[in-house]
């Protein structure tokens, strides 16, 4: 195989697509349907600094709503991506940070939000010339 990275990428996706030739009930699938929610993004990435609590992390996206904003921490718990700490104290506090799991994901999500910054105004390019087209 050619020491090419794209090259190498292709083979890998060529042979997880022999494993999964119908798309179901693969770890992408399964892992992405969590992950690759916007808010779920938006909240690892305001973790990512530092803990927050929930209010914080409410005024730092301040475009979810609050039900969102609770559902998407429980299922973020529920992947073990971030832990939750009840704070003694009355009332009693919440704090959530990132899990050893949570961090291991800043990696690749950092080539992400990398690769969403170099391309976004292509991207925004070729939607406005979609739609001038439609």
């Amino acid at each position: 195989m050619s020491g090419d990275p794209a090259t190498h990428l292709v083979h890998g996706l060529q042979r997880w697509r022999q494993r999964y030739p119908a798309l179901q009930n693969c770890a992408v699938r399964d892992v992405l349907d969590q992950l690759a929610d916007k808010w779920s993004v938006l909240i690892i990435i305001a973790l990512a600094a530092k803990p927050h609590r929930f209010g914080e992390l409410k005024r730092e996206i301040v475009d979810i709503s609050q039900r969102m904003l609770t559902q998407t921490l429980r299922d973020l718990q529920a992947d073990g991506l971030i832990e939750r700490e009840v704070f003694p104290t009355t009332p009693p506090s919440v704090e959530y940070r990132l899990s050893p799991l949570g961090k291991s994901f800043l990696a690749p999500l950092s080539a992400l939000v990398a690769w969403t910054e170099e391309n976004h105004g292509a991207i925004r390019e070729a939607r406005e010339e979609f739609g001038k087209a439609a």
